[in-house]
């Protein structure tokens, strides 16, 4: 059974140069709408045939997650305002909080699982939970899923 439909998300440290390349070929072309594939392929010292091959196969992770609802998981401390912070992050990112679960904090550390929803207004997912991650009292954040 053939399965080309399958779909992997992958850290970008995991993912080859020559798609990271056609990734940025396709920002290269989003950007500038005079600017030729042939110009934007060799100013990423990326061949033509490349692109073509591989150019509906990767996209940017924000960009597929559009309508869709992710579901992560953090661990924090447990310290007043800081959940109503990242709360915040996540509105300035213009995304839709659906669901949050905080366990109870054991060794004041709590964990919290949220489910939200990328608006089509959204902006990148990527940078807001590096975004989350450098904050104060945040040891981790992880997608756990996408619908």
């Amino acid at each position: 059974m053939k399965d080309d439909n399958k779909y992997y998300v992958l850290r970008k440290k995991a993912v080859p140069e020559v798609l990271l390349k056609v990734v940025e070929v396709k920002k290269l072309l989003e950007s500038d709408v005079n600017l030729s594939i042939q110009e934007a392929t060799e100013r990423m010292g990326l061949s033509r045939s490349s692109f073509y091959k591989y150019k509906d196969d990767i996209f940017l992770f924000h960009d597929n997650a559009r309508g869709r609802t992710l579901t992560f998981v953090m661990q924090m401390n447990d310290e007043p305002g800081l959940l109503s912070k990242v709360l915040k992050l996540i509105a300035e990112y213009n995304l839709n909080i659906l669901t949050i679960h905080q366990a109870i904090p054991i060794n004041g550390v709590a964990t919290i699982t949220m489910s939200i929803e990328v608006r089509p207004d959204a902006k990148d997912i990527s940078d807001m939970i590096d975004d989350i991650k450098s904050r104060q009292g945040i040891y981790s954040v992880n997608m756990l899923g996408s619908e």
